[in-house]
């Protein structure tokens, strides 16, 4: 495969590989080297792409993969998901203000899941990825998908619930 080909094929996901890199690592920094690496083990496989369904899976699943030995080697510290695009322009300023606070506090739900879950809550909620494809990505079971979202779900609604019930008798 050429390279103008192999361009072709990556650059529908190329931003998705990028996003999810990012929710997963710390910075932005690492986010780029992530999508780097994976450019370059995609390139790799250049010859054998085309005998994948999806090559869009496999890159996320490698995407996936590689953010989480670089978590597991304490390169990365800690994790952050976050979500630039939770801003409504229009919304007046005690609106907006209020939003990012709420989506803080998603966000310090989510950040309290457990690794498997938070990547889930992310290819689902935020990628919206289907069942199945999640499911190709992780190598997993969809039902075992499904529980594991819902169980995702309840932690931060729980979460939530008992922030903005602080203080009320």
């Amino acid at each position: 495969m050429e390279q103008i080909e192999f361009l072709k094929l990556i650059e529908p996901f190329r931003n998705k590989i990028f996003r999810l890199a990012r929710r997963l690592l710390v910075s932005v920094q690492e986010a780029e080297d992530a999508t780097q690496e994976v450019y370059i083990k995609l390139w790799n496989k250049n010859d054998g792409l085309r005998e994948y369904q999806s090559v869009e899976a496999l890159a996320m699943t490698m995407t996936k993969n590689y953010c989480l030995d670089q978590l597991r080697s304490k390169r990365a510290g800690n994790l952050s998901i976050v979500h630039n695009n939770y801003k409504d322009r229009e919304a007046p300023l005690q609106t907006q203000v209020e939003d990012r606070d709420n989506w803080s506090w998603v966000e310090k739900a989510i950040a309290s899941l457990p690794e498997q879950q938070q990547i889930i809550v992310q290819m689902r909620d935020i990628e919206q990825y289907d069942y199945t494809e999640i499911a190709e990505m992780l190598q997993m079971n969809e039902t075992a998908i499904r529980v594991a979202l819902s169980r995702a779900r309840k932690q931060i609604r729980e979460f939530i619930t008992k922030t903005h019930a602080y203080g009320i008798a």
